[in-house]
């Protein structure tokens, strides 16, 4: 894994997809380390733990990559009120019309 691999959080219990970020080896290590979700900033290049700011982390239940590897889906239960940034539960509230 050498490059950037999208991520899929999901609730371990309700099964709610929280968000999509992105992971680095270095990140995944550091998530692994600690047992709490780390991504690298596409934007500001560097890692980060969700909930940094806000206190709402996630805390890893169990990890699983896709049958090509080209893609990550981490298992989570939610310690705070919410995971998105916007303040809402999941980052998936915009329906398509």
């Amino acid at each position: 894994m050498n490059k950037l691999i999208p991520t899929i959080i999901q609730d371990y219990k309700s099964k709610a997809v929280y968000m999509l970020g992105y992971s680095s080896v270095k990140s995944l290590k550091k998530t692994k380390t600690t047992g709490y979700i780390w991504f690298w900033s596409r934007s500001r290049k560097k890692l980060w733990i969700k909930g940094e700011k806000s206190d709402n982390k996630l805390l890893v239940k169990e990890i699983y990559f896709d049958c090509d590897q080209d893609a990550m889906l981490i298992m989570v239960d939610l310690i705070g009120k919410n995971a998105c940034h916007t303040g809402n539960l999941t980052c998936f509230f915009n329906q398509f019309k």
